[in-house]
């Protein structure tokens, strides 16, 4: 995935510690086996490869995952898409690498025609899924959350029930601390806005941040971020970063970039619509919130 974890929980002995590392860092090797763009070997890049209109038997997860961007995709009109991996490689924040300039309207263009998640067709229960066109899948905006769930789901079939799980800046909090307090969280907000760190109490609940500062390039004196819009082909603008809480990671990841892409207030209308608790702060600073996340700081 690029980045790091970390895992704060309550233990019965210290000697545990090594054990619970390893088993960490296992579950999120497989996310990444299944997942990674960046691993010719994954699953993912074997569906990328595959031929257009077979069915290929894909893993458990793969299928939990997919299923789970697609219904994002319906339910944001397609602000939300995992197919868009061949745009993310030519705005070159994928697999690919880096891009000297920008990517003319024609190519991403030609791309985006080619995208489109109604060109997925995923079937959990047959354990396969398939693409109609040339399109390539891109999990970049769904792994780390669900990364972050599996690794949570591991340590509570060990038994534990009091932890901070952090991947790549994805949260997922259960339990609370041995001084009976909640697990609270510093969520950094963008170096030009003059708002202090966002603090969270995760008691059951998850966090996922997309920001959009910092990752981009700068061409003529244009910035594009790395945040890729299904509807133009093109970076996401009007957004500094969201962050969302969701009992689920996965969804909070794919939500959160949801709203980055739909804007402040388009987002903001998203978000209530849902019911969910969103924090959106905009290219200029200022910070808005949906109503669910008002209502937890009542």
């Amino acid at each position: 995935m690029g980045t790091r974890w970390s895992v704060r929980l309550v233990v019965p002995a210290p000697g545990l510690v090594a054990d619970i590392s390893a088993g960490v860092q296992a579950v999120l090797d497989s996310v990444v086996a299944q997942m990674s763009t960046w691993e010719e070997a994954s699953d993912i890049s074997r569906f990328n490869r595959g031929a257009i209109g077979a069915w290929q038997a894909m893993p458990p997860d793969f299928l939990t995952v997919l299923s789970a961007a697609l219904r994002v995709a319906e339910e944001s009109g397609g602000a939300f898409d995992p197919t868009i991996g061949a745009i993310v490689d030519a705005w070159g924040f994928g697999a690919a690498g880096a891009v000297a300039s920008a990517p003319d309207h024609e190519t991403t263009e030609t791309l985006r025609l080619a995208a489109g998640w109604r060109r997925v067709a995923c079937e959990v229960l047959l354990q396969r899924a398939r693409r109609t066109d040339t399109l390539a899948l891109d999990f970049s905006g769904i792994a780390k959350g669900f990364g972050a769930d599996r690794a949570a789901a591991w340590l509570k079939n060990l038994g534990f029930r009091h932890f901070l799980v952090e991947v790549g800046g994805e949260l997922v909090g259960e339990g609370v601390k041995p001084d009976g307090q909640p697990w609270w969280v510093d969520i950094e907000m963008p170096p030009d806005a003059a708002l202090p760190p966002l603090r969270l109490a995760l008691h059951g609940l998850s966090a996922a941040t997309s920001g959009n500062y910092r990752r981009w390039f700068e061409v003529n004196g244009e910035r594009f971020a790395h945040t890729i819009d299904p509807r133009s082909g093109r970076p996401a603008k009007g957004v500094a970063s969201v962050t969302v809480l969701h009992a689920e990671c996965m969804y909070a990841d794919a939500y959160a970039t949801t709203i980055t892409v739909l804007g402040v207030e388009d987002g903001l209308q998203f978000a209530n619509r849902l019911g969910l608790a969103a924090h959106i702060v905009s290219g200029d600073g200022s910070e808005s919130m949906s109503l669910a996340f008002g209502a937890m700081l009542d």
